[in-house]
């Protein structure tokens, strides 16, 4: 059986970035992400974020894609949210994400910065946030 231990920071937001994720909203839909992750082979490190967006570290098995992940994970909680009827509209993720490798060194920085969010988005919006990480971890590709 491999062994793997790759772990990825992924950031996605809502379709149009229209703030659905009310405190409540966002905690139960994390919560329903974490178990819904969990019983696909998905290990959640740390998953928060704010009204339009989720930041998610997580850990893949040893046989799924990014892609494949964030399609679980995405997919099936926008499915889920629509079922619940927990908003007054359609729920729909938008298309694009972001998704880097993280260093075993900064993994206690990111879990930081997840864990922050609400402070952090006092001071920086989330499409300003989007494009800087585009803007950093793209350059060097």
């Amino acid at each position: 059986m491999p062994y793997t231990k790759i772990m990825i920071h992924a950031v996605w937001g809502t379709k149009n970035r229209t703030p659905f994720l009310t405190p409540d909203i966002r905690r139960k839909i994390i919560h329903h992400i974490k178990e819904n992750a969990a019983s696909k082979g998905i290990y959640i490190d740390r998953i928060n974020g704010h009204t339009e967006h989720l930041h998610c570290l997580f850990s893949l098995n040893a046989d799924m894609s990014i892609s494949k992940a964030m399609q679980l994970i995405k997919g099936e909680s926008a499915f889920w949210l629509n079922k619940q009827n927990l908003i007054p509209a359609k729920f729909e993720w938008a298309d694009e994400y972001f998704a880097s490798s993280v260093s075993e060194s900064v993994l206690n920085r990111v879990r930081a910065y997840i864990d922050r969010q609400e402070e952090h988005h006092r001071k920086v919006h989330f499409a300003d946030e989007f494009q800087e990480f585009l803007r950093i971890h793209m350059a060097s590709s």
